[in-house]
C-alpha cells in the first residue's frame, strides 16, 4: 500500500460511478476525514481503484460513511436509486399489504421464487471496516438467535471454520454454501480472516437460510419450488421479525438498512423468480419493454452478467430505495404476471 495519499489515475475508458464522481475537488476535500471507526476514503474506494472495470466502485465501512464522505456516496445514490439527499425512506414488510396470489399455479413457467434482504447489526462497523473481535462477536450473537427459531423456521446453524467434508458436499449441492467473496469484494476488505467468524443457517425444510458474516452481516434468505411469492414473502418477514427479538439492525429515516454497498441501500431487497419464457426470448425487446414497466431486472439463471440457460431467466425487483418491501414484491409480482401473459400468447 503506498504511503501517498494521492488522487487515483483512472484510465480514460473507466466507467465505474466511482471514475465518474470522484472529481479532484472531492477527492481533495475529502482525503484526510475518517470515520470514528477509523474508516477512510482510500479504504472507501480501494475496490474501483483496483478493479477499473467495476459498475460502482465504492463501499461504506459503517453507517457514517454514508455522511463522512457524503460528496461522493451522494451523487452516486443519486444516480443509481434515483434518490435525493433530502428524501426519506419507508420500510413495509407487512404481508398482508402484498396483493400477490400464485401467478402459475400449474407450475408451467415459474421454476422457483427466492426473496432476499441484507442486514447489518446496529453500532458496529459493516464488513469492510470490521475487527475480527467483532465480526465473530456478530457470528455469536447471530446464530443463537438464528438457533432459537421454532417451528417451520427451525433448524441448523453450521459455521464454516471446521467444516466437515460431507457437511460441506451437502451445503453444496443444495447451493447454500457461499465462497470468500470475489476479487471486488476481497478489494473492499471483505475477506478478511476468512472463512472465521462466517457460517450458514438453514431450516429443516430447506426453504429459509441465513449467510452470515459474508457481505453483509446477514443475509436472510427465503424461497421454495413454484410461483407461490406470498408465502414466500410471509415467511421472510416472520424471521426478520422474529431474529429482530434479539439483534438490532443498523437502519436510517434517510437510506433505511444500512449496506456497505450503496447499491442495497433501502430495503435490501432482491425478490426474484426462475421463469421459462422460450417464446418471449426470442424477442428480447418486447421482453424488456415488460420488466422496465415494472422496474424489473433480466439475469442469467446464475446471477448478474450470466447467460440463459433453455429459456429460463432470473427476474428480479430493481428498485430498492425509496420504495417498501411489498412495493419491491408488487413490482416482481405484477411484472411476472405480465410476462407470462405475453408468453401465452405466442
Amino acid at each position: 500500500m503506498s504511503q501517498k495519499n494521492e488522487f487515483p489515475n483512472f484510465p480514460a475508458d473507466c466507467k465505474s460511478m466511482l471514475c465518474k464522481y470522484l472529481t479532484k475537488e472531492v477527492f481533495e476535500e475529502l482525503k484526510d476525514k475518517k470515520t470514528s471507526n477509523g474508516f477512510t476514503l482510500k479504504d472507501a474506494i480501494n475496490s474501483g481503484v483496483k478493479n477499473i472495470d467495476s459498475g460502482i466502485g465504492v463501499y461504506a465501512g459503517d453507517e457514517e460513511s454514508y455522511t463522512v464522505f457524503a460528496k461522493l456516496f451522494d451523487p452516486i445514490i443519486q444516480e443509481y436509486h434515483g434518490f435525493g439527499p433530502n428524501d426519506s425512506h419507508k420500510s413495509n414488510l407487512n404481508p398482508d399489504d402484498l396483493d400477490a396470489p400464485n401467478p402459475d399455479p400449474e407450475g408451467k413457467y415459474i421454476i422457483s421464487t427466492r426473496i432476499r434482504v441484507g442486514r447489518n447489526v446496529a453500532n458496529l462497523p459493516l464488513g469492510p471496516a470490521i475487527t475480527k473481535d467483532q465480526r465473530n462477536q456478530v457470528e455469536q450473537d447471530v446464530s443463537a438467535a438464528l438457533n432459537n427459531l421454532d417451528d417451520k423456521l427451525a433448524g441448523t446453524y453450521y459455521p464454516l471454520t471446521g467444516m466437515s467434508e460431507s457437511v460441506s458436499a451437502q451445503l453444496i449441492a443444495d447451493h447454500f454454501l457461499f465462497k470468500a467473496g470475489d476479487r471486488f469484494l476481497e478489494a473492499a476488505g471483505l475477506n478478511r480472516d476468512w472463512p472465521q467468524g462466517r457460517g450458514i443457517y438453514h431450516n429443516d425444510e430447506k426453504t429459509f437460510l441465513v449467510w452470515v458474516n459474508e457481505e453483509d452481516q446477514l443475509r436472510i434468505i427465503s424461497m421454495q419450488m413454484g410461483g407461490d411469492i406470498k408465502e414466500v414473502f410471509t415467511r421472510l418477514a416472520t424471521a426478520i421479525k422474529e431474529i429482530e427479538k434479539k439483534v438490532t439492525f443498523s437502519y436510517s429515516p434517510h437510506l433505511g438498512y444500512i449496506t456497505s454497498c450503496p447499491t442495497n441501500l433501502g430495503t435490501a431487497m432482491r425478490a426474484s423468480v426462475h421463469i421459462a419464457l422460450p417464446k418471449l426470448a426470442k424477442d428480447m425487446e418486447t421482453f424488456k419493454a415488460i420488466t422496465d414497466k415494472h422496474h424489473l431486472q433480466i439475469r442469467g439463471i446464475h446471477g448478474e452478467h450470466s447467460e440463459s440457460e433453455g429459456g429460463v431467466y432470473d427476474i428480479s425487483n430493481r428498485r430498492r430505495l425509496g420504495v417498501t418491501e411489498v412495493q419491491c414484491v408488487q413490482d416482481m409480482h405484477d411484472g411476472v404476471v405480465a410476462l407470462i401473459e405475453k408468453e401465452k400468447s405466442l
